[in-house]
């Protein structure tokens, strides 16, 4: 072997992709004849046209894999098996087989032209709906091609599901508009789209598709209930109390005390002073401060099913906006998923935005029922570490939550905090009450809540 043919062997070897064969070919050809240049030329170029086959090879497979159907591969292996075997054989049925395929499939090929002739239009007349809405849109399909574009069909994912429409045949520059009207869709946070043209023929051999960019997420949000304001009913009556805790500057009087270094002279209590002959200072019980705190069980293992945690993500969601409304502080607080691995050593909870109504029952939308996350004591003890100075905690659970369950949750928060216990269960009717220093509130409906938060005070 010459040297040339070496270092050729050697290049050809070291470099595996068309542009590292250039670099090197270029630095070879510099030091050898016009014989070595020419052939490092011809192993670039070879290297590039096998490239470009490759790609073009698998861009023809791609698109055969996604335009044949399965019936349409089974009459092409008929044609192909039946014209092999006739025409190698002598057989006349096996050739009239392959050529009965054969012509159904090239009468299949013109059913795909005008695929890509349609503009499609998808609108929402809203993007937020409650659980249980309708949901109503249109979609606007338009044939911008020169020429008529044939009948079609277009597929609007929805979900997990799928809404079909039919399109008839379009003149160039004429459109037609369908109304898109959606049953009845639970809560979450739907995907809607992208539309997708299909083309195919009637037999179901081939079929061309094609999606285009328009996608909606559409906010299920879930069915809330009109709560009393939280300056009336069992809130204000809750938060009306003082706490034990003593200042010397709030709302509730509790005592007058010998003054002490540092006391403000504004609260002197003068009478008494002159009485006593010593300077005396009124004492004040701190009141609770304004501000909740909504903490929702997520667990698998602490509800019944499905449709009881739908009813605590309403009863969560309703004294959250009703929180928000009035203009409180409020932390609404949900478990996380947490991967089954690092189950026991990690904690962490989710905090749903509480700036506006909207965006909470966004928040709400996207809660899940979860298999692996923290029980809804470990949820009260971290809310509690995050949200300081609490006047009142909501607990929401399932009716699998035991009443001890529920008050080693409640003993997560401070002496200052007062706990309700909010147990949804589908087959209870609706009571309220008092159970070692706590409020339990057993609702059966979503509209149990606002008479049990009404009449707390009363009770």
């Amino acid at each position: 072997m010459s040297l040339t043919e070496s270092r050729l062997t050697r290049t050809s070897a070291v470099t595996g992709s068309a542009g590292g064969t250039e670099l090197t070919a270029t630095a070879a050809a510099r030091r050898e004849g016009p014989v070595a240049r020419a052939a490092l030329r011809a192993v670039v170029q070879w290297t590039r046209a096998s490239a470009a086959v490759d790609i073009a090879l698998h861009a023809a497979a791609r698109a055969a894999l996604s335009t044949v159907r399965p019936a349409g591969a089974l009459i092409a292996l008929v044609a192909t098996v039946g014209l092999v075997l006739g025409i190698s054989f002598g057989w006349v049925e096996w050739m009239t087989a392959g050529a009965a395929a054969l012509l159904l499939l090239v009468a299949a090929v013109p059913f795909l032209f005008g695929a890509r002739a349609y503009d499609v239009d998808l609108t929402l007349q809203h993007e937020r709906v409650t659980a249980g809405d309708d949901v109503v849109g249109e979609i606007v399909v338009r044939n911008h091609g020169p020429r008529a574009a044939l009948p079609g069909r277009i597929d609007i994912p929805v979900g997990a599901g799928l809404v079909e429409f039919g399109v008839p045949l379009l003149r160039p520059g004429h459109r037609v508009v369908e109304p898109l009207e959606i049953p009845a869709l639970r809560r979450g946070v739907v995907r809607i789209g992208p539309a997708t043209t299909v083309r195919g023929d009637p037999v179901g051999l081939l079929r061309r598709e094609r999606s285009f960019e328009d996608v909606h997420e559409l906010y299920v949000h879930p069915r809330t209930v009109e709560i009393p304001t939280t300056s009336a009913g069992l809130i204000r009556d809750l938060e009306g109390s003082p706490t034990r805790r003593l200042v010397d500057a709030d709302m509730s009087f509790h005592a007058i005390r010998e003054y002490a270094p540092g006391d403000s002279r504004r609260q002197i209590h003068w009478r008494s002073t002159a009485k006593t002959g010593r300077l005396m200072v009124r004492q004040y019980e701190e009141s609770r401060r304004s501000r909740m705190a909504v903490v929702l069980a997520a667990a698998q293992s602490e509800y019944l099913d499905g449709e009881e945690y739908e009813l605590a993500v309403s009863c969560a969601a309703s004294l959250g906006l009703r929180a928000v409304r009035d203009a409180r502080e409020v932390a609404v607080v949900t478990g996380s998923r947490i991967p089954r691995v690092v189950r026991g050593r990690v904690r962490a909870i989710r905090h749903l935005p509480s700036a506006s109504p909207r965006a909470l029952l966004d928040g709400f939308s996207g809660v899940d029922l979860l298999e692996s996350t923290m029980s809804v004591a470990d949820v009260c003890r971290l809310a509690a570490e995050s949200a300081r100075n609490l006047s009142i905690a909501f607990v929401v659970v399932g009716s699998t939550v035991g009443l001890t369950r529920l008050q080693q949750a409640a003993l997560a928060f401070g002496s200052d905090t007062v706990v309700v216990g909010v147990v949804c269960d589908e087959r209870a009717h609706p009571r309220m009450r008092a159970v070692s220093g706590m409020n339990v509130l057993t609702v059966g409906t979503l509209d149990d809540l606002s008479g049990l938060l009404l009449r707390g005070a009363a009770s």
